[in-house]
Formats: C-alpha cells, sequence, structure tokens
C-alpha cells in the first residue's frame, strides 16, 4: 500500500468514515459541506501520490494523441476513484486518465470531473505549476471543487453562489483548513491589468487579444493554476483559445 493510501484511509478513521450520498443533486448544505471536505482529502492524497513520484523521478510516457503521461497521473487518478467511490458511489466520474482509455461513462446530470495531474508537461519538466483537481458538475457547471498545487503548497475550494478559499498545504503535513481565507477576484487596477497566460499553449491569437487590452504585466504559468490566481486577485485576465472541454 502507498503511502497516500495510508494518509487517506487515516484521515478517513480520524473524520468518521463518510456515508455514500444517494441525493442526485448533492445540493444539500450538510451533504455538501461532507462532500467538500471528502473531496479535500481525496486532492491531499493524490497530491502525496504527484509528490512522491516528483521527488523521487518517474518514466514518462505518451498517450495516442502524443500527450506525456506518468505513473503520477495513473496512480493519483486511482486514488480520487477510490474516494469518489467510497463517497458517491452512484455518481458517474469522468477522469482524464480512463477517458484517454476509452472508459467515459454516460452522464445525464450530476458527474464528477477529475484531472488528478493537470500541468504534466511542466511536472515533467520539473516545474512547480502542476495541480490536482476535482469537481461536481451539475447541468454542464461545476457547482463545486477543489484544487491543490503540491509544489506551491497551496490549495484552493469553491462552491458556486458561496465563494472560495484558499488554504495551505504543506508538503510535509496536512491541510490548513483553520487558517483557510476567503479569496475573489479583484477590480480592474488603474495601473493596468496582471494578464497570466500558459507555458505552452501561447499563439498568434491569445497575443492579438492581449494587445486589445490594457496589460501592464504578464506572467506564464501551467494547469488549472492560471485560474486560480485569478481568482485570488493575483492576475485579472486569461486569455484562452483553442479546443477545451466544456466542463473546464
Amino acid at each position: 500500500m502507498r503511502p497516500a493510501d495510508n494518509k487517506l484511509l487515516a484521515r478517513r478513521h480520524a473524520r468518521g468514515h463518510i456515508d455514500a450520498m444517494t441525493d442526485p443533486s448533492l445540493a444539500a448544505p450538510a451533504t455538501r459541506a461532507r462532500l467538500l471536505d471528502a473531496l479535500l482529502t481525496m486532492a491531499e492524497a493524490a497530491g502525496d501520490v504527484v509528490w512522491h513520484h516528483f521527488t523521487n523521478g518517474c518514466a514518462v510516457m505518451h498517450k495516442a494523441d502524443e500527450s506525456p503521461v506518468t505513473v503520477a497521473d495513473r496512480e493519483a487518478e486511482a486514488v480520487i476513484l477510490e474516494g469518489l467511490a467510497s463517497v458517491a458511489p452512484d455518481v458517474p466520474v469522468v477522469a482524464e486518465e480512463e477517458a484517454a482509455a476509452g472508459r467515459v461513462p454516460d452522464v445525464d446530470g450530476a458527474f464528477f470531473l477529475v484531472d488528478p495531474l493537470d500541468g504534466t508537461k511542466e511536472f515533467v519538466a520539473r516545474g512547480d505549476d502542476f495541480t490536482v483537481n476535482i469537481a461536481l458538475i451539475e447541468n454542464a457547471r461545476p457547482v463545486c471543487g477543489v484544487v491543490l498545487a503540491p509544489a506551491k503548497e497551496r490549495a484552493f475550494v469553491g462552491e458556486w453562489g458561496k465563494g472560495a478559499l484558499e488554504l495551505q498545504a504543506p508538503a510535509h503535513g496536512q491541510l490548513d483548513t483553520a487558517g483557510a481565507r476567503p479569496i475573489h477576484a479583484r477590480n480592474a487596477p488603474k495601473h493596468g491589468l496582471t494578464a497570466i497566460a500558459s507555458r505552452t499553449h501561447r499563439d498568434t491569437k491569445t497575443e492579438e487579444y492581449l494587445a486589445a487590452y490594457a496589460v501592464a504585466s504578464l506572467l506564464a504559468a501551467g494547469s488549472s493554476l492560471k485560474f486560480c490566481l485569478v481568482a485570488t486577485g493575483e492576475a485579472d485576465l486569461y486569455p484562452r483559445h483553442g479546443t477545451k472541454s466544456r466542463c473546464v
């Protein structure tokens, strides 16, 4: 059993087993709070797996579309899928590596969307912008979810209509839930916008788009961390052209 598996089981024991949720909408406040707590636990356990492979190294393979994939992607996804099966066994899961293998469930209503290691290219290149992502989607809209950036020691949790929080996520320790702070996007600064763009998907359209705004500074980052930095007010604008999932 991997260290992350032990940690996940230990935290389940400490918090009490989370009963399966049968409410199709998962919308009841108490249910949603328990769900977010469980998603944080899963993200932390998956983050431990990712961090282990980041610090120790792992082989890089390629999918059919030539995008990179590692053991860290697959093992972290397995941890999350195990957790979701325990917490919400009746809710389908669309997961990155399962989908790449052709295993995509029919979704008619709520489902979980999982990317266990977003920013694999950054991960492989020894960058620190990779993230673990878990979200609940209802009616094609993300209604709650978590993003964990292990190398940044930052975690973010949000719920539709209730706002978002940032937590400290030390690599060798538990998430600092007591120190969680509310986050929100900022008003456009008078001195100009801070734009953030992908390290690996910059193109002419992106440059043309940015030229239409009063951009004072430009940051580069990978993975879903870009969305989080807009949510915290560290950046104001994130342009992205090209095809993406409607649920991203």
